[in-house]
């Protein structure tokens, strides 16, 4: 079966979609807050923020291999993560809400620990569907 790169983009966005309302709920579920700093919400917070950054990497390239796009995105994560280190996110994050979303404000050696656990899943998922279903070329019409 093929689908086109088109219609595989679109349906990273919805699965996008869905991991950010599944760390909102969580977030709300557990603390009624999305600034939060409990275990549950920080730890499923990272791996459902990994998670999306690899669908953000086959957004990008659809036809890229499960083993690269996972590589892309564990060291997107921990390149946001290590940056931590210097002062600019914080800098950021203490001006933006969706900057302190999307680069944290300190650094946590646990957090690179929880970058994976978000990204392995989805890219054993990715290699198992990859042998049933092809990324085609674009139509041509």
């Amino acid at each position: 079966m093929s689908i086109s790169p088109r219609t595989f983009r679109l349906l990273m966005l919805v699965l996008a979609a869905l991991l950010l309302g599944v760390a909102l709920a969580i977030r709300a579920v557990s603390s009624g807050r999305l600034e939060s700093n409990g275990s549950l919400e920080q730890y499923s917070g990272n791996a459902l923020y990994a998670s999306m950054v690899y669908t953000g990497v086959l957004f990008l390239w659809p036809r890229i291999s499960p083993l690269l796009a996972g590589g892309i995105a564990i060291g997107f994560c921990w390149l946001v993560e290590f940056s931590q280190l210097t002062c600019i996110p914080a800098f950021l994050s203490a001006r933006s809400l969706l900057a302190r979303l999307v680069l944290g404000v300190q650094f946590d050696l646990t957090d690179v620990a929880w970058y994976p656990a978000g990204i392995v899943p989805l890219v054993v998922l990715h290699w198992f569907l990859r042998t049933r279903i092809e990324v085609g070329q674009p139509s041509r019409r």
